[in-house]
């Protein structure tokens, strides 16, 4: 199957950082296509943690090309940062890295425009890294393409424009508006640097695809993020659900052979938004601590709490998902009890569909399952867990109705059960 998207079914953070490193072993190419620096992705190589935040997690294959596509916003001072980080570590992404001259570059306003809303009441909760208003240009047809960084007079015009569009904005927060002249001097040594990766990268990818090459499509975010289909206002910019790998990396829906959902063995939410089955309790504390729920990127503690069966199959169905790979299973050993959400109370009744429009007034119908005690890092196999964990499991993937094709019990590449690989050997 030369074509696989890797999307996350929950609210994002679900560990496609260590899933797509996998899935990359014997892949070709590998490709983000959406989102930007607010997707951190952390990768656990031997005793070493590698974050990535625009570049795909399988970076750290050396054998694998990395495509930014052109449904991303890429900060050009956190590309090249994030490619010094690297080449720290003994990795060179930039002999491999080609970047779309269709993606669109963050620049320093975007960033203030974030942050200054950040602070105020309409606050939702963003990374603050200027996402948001980087799309919006996009979609107000003033934005700044990579490709215009070839040309330094079409990209001075280009940013007047932009800085035009926002003065209201900056002024209305008692900000003095940049000049055009020190907008460019911000970004000109990551520009000229930049400027050597650029390519259309379309037709590359479709190229790859219909030579049969190995392509992983890398998503960012998650389901419940989606500007469309997410738990609207609380989302992303973008559409990070499968179908949008379709219109980041200009792949038609035909060529896509496998959708991958990733799901934690629970869930956590980062920023504002209704969370039905949140944990505010030492539960919800200890899955925190134990599963490291910070972020990445912002270093906030993620909201904790149970696993949501309406959601996932939700996401099954809004990805057309044909496997689901299991995260963190290992985070809820020691649990006397886990539960899980399968309905909810709504006042419309008792439903078993995720409420996506009442949220805010729904209650959680939970199922409890005994828990486990034992270690569950040394497992390689399905039988090699306990009878408990091995239930849990089975029920999810029954009442997902999506068959399970991973499992991950631990931070490191070998602490994983793989039950289907989409690149097998051979």
């Amino acid at each position: 199957m030369p074509a696989v998207v890797i999307v996350g079914a929950q609210w994002g953070d679900e560990g496609k950082g260590k899933i797509v490193d996998i899935f990359t072993e014997r892949a070709d190419l590998v490709v983000r296509y959406g989102g930007g620096p607010n997707a951190g992705h952390t990768l656990v190589v031997g005793d070493e943690k590698v974050i990535v935040r625009l570049i795909p997690s399988g970076v750290l294959r050396p054998d694998v090309s990395c495509v930014l596509g052109q449904g991303m916003v890429i900060d050009p001072q956190s590309l090249t940062g994030e490619l010094d980080d690297l080449a720290r570590r003994g990795v060179d992404a930039e002999r491999r890295l080609i970047v779309s001259d269709r993606a669109h570059a963050i620049l320093p306003y975007h960033v203030t425009v974030d942050g200054l809303r950040e602070q105020g009441k309409g606050a939702i909760g963003t990374t603050k890294r200027g996402v948001g208003p980087c799309y919006e240009d996009k979609v107000a047809r003033r934005g700044i393409p990579l490709g215009a960084f070839r040309d330094p007079a079409r990209l001075r015009a280009l940013v007047a424009t932009a800085l035009e569009g926002w003065t209201p904005a900056l002024r209305a927060f008692g900000q003095t508006v940049p000049a055009v002249d020190d907008v460019l001097a911000m970004i000109e040594p990551a520009r000229a640097r930049i400027v050597p990766l650029l390519r259309a990268t379309q037709p590359l990818v479709a190229r790859a695809i219909q030579e049969g090459k190995r392509v992983v499509l890398e998503g960012a975010q998650g389901t419940l993020l989606d500007v469309d289909h997410g738990t609207y206002p609380f989302v992303t910019s973008s559409n990070p659900i499968a179908g949008g790998a379709c219109v980041g990396a200009g792949v038609g829906p035909t060529r896509i052979d496998q959708v991958i959902g990733l799901v934690k063995a629970y869930t956590t939410r980062v920023g504002g938004g209704p969370f039905p089955t949140e944990l505010d309790d030492e539960i919800g504390e200890r899955i925190r601590k134990v599963g490291a729920e910070f972020g990445s990127v912002t270093g906030r503690p993620r909201r904790t709490g149970w696993l949501d069966l309406p959601a996932l199959r939700y996401a099954v169905a809004v990805n057309g998902l044909d496997g689901l790979a299991l995260t963190k299973l290992d985070v809820l050993t020691g649990l006397s009890e886990v539960k899980v959400c399968v309905a909810y109370d709504t006042p419309s009744g008792r439903t078993e569909e995720f409420p996506l429009d009442e949220l805010e007034h729904a209650k959680p119908v939970y199922r409890s399952f005994p828990g486990w005690t034992e270690e569950l890092g040394r497992a390689r196999g399905m039988n090699d867990l306990p009878a408990s964990a091995r239930d849990y499991l089975r029920f999810i993937e029954q009442a997902a109705e999506c068959p399970l094709v991973l499992a991950s019990i631990g931070a490191r590449r070998d602490e994983t059960i793989i039950l289907q690989d989409p690149f097998p050997a051979g």
